[in-house]
């Protein structure tokens, strides 16, 4: 059985954005694109949640971003999912501004999924945040995914 992977938005915008002048971002780019190539080593599964930020902005690169999505099973965005991601929010692991990436990380955890591959580094792949997380899934008695950015998530 491959290891079950949670794509959060921030992977498929970097896969589908076109290349960026900044180094860094080029970069993150390009590694998205090395680990994509490789994806077929891991099950994908997305949310409701990553299709409707997917879908948003610029037609073009929402249309890419939904083609590489496709394919890609969605778990449903269920009643305990909504409720760990408002207690992730009311105890401060995520702000209120950004109750997708709660979601993201909720409809991970309550669905089992063993990896959240992301590039949000400010709210979700930080290792300050990762802990809190991680108290927060096991005080709700779910196993936190492992949070990793496509980099992380390479082999060999």
């Amino acid at each position: 059985m491959k290891p079950t992977v949670y794509l959060e938005t921030t992977v498929i915008s970097y896969l589908e954005a076109p290349p960026s002048r900044d180094i860094i971002v080029a970069a993150h780019q390009q590694i998205t694109r090395d680990w994509w190539r490789r994806r077929d080593r891991f099950e994908l599964l997305t949310s409701q949640a990553v299709l409707d930020e997917a879908s948003r902005g610029n037609i073009e690169a929402a249309a890419r971003r939904m083609t590489s999505l496709a394919k890609v099973p969605v778990l449903t965005v269920s009643e305990e999912v909504i409720q760990f991601a408002e207690r992730l929010i009311e105890i401060g692991v995520v702000p209120a501004k950004v109750r997708s990436d709660a979601v993201h990380i909720a409809a991970a955890a309550v669905n089992g999924i063993a990896y959240l591959l992301t590039w949000n580094c400010a709210h979700i792949a930080n290792a300050a945040v990762r802990v809190r997380i991680e108290e927060a899934c096991r005080a709700a008695g779910l196993q936190a995914p492992v949070i990793c950015t496509p980099e992380e998530l390479m082999e060999g």
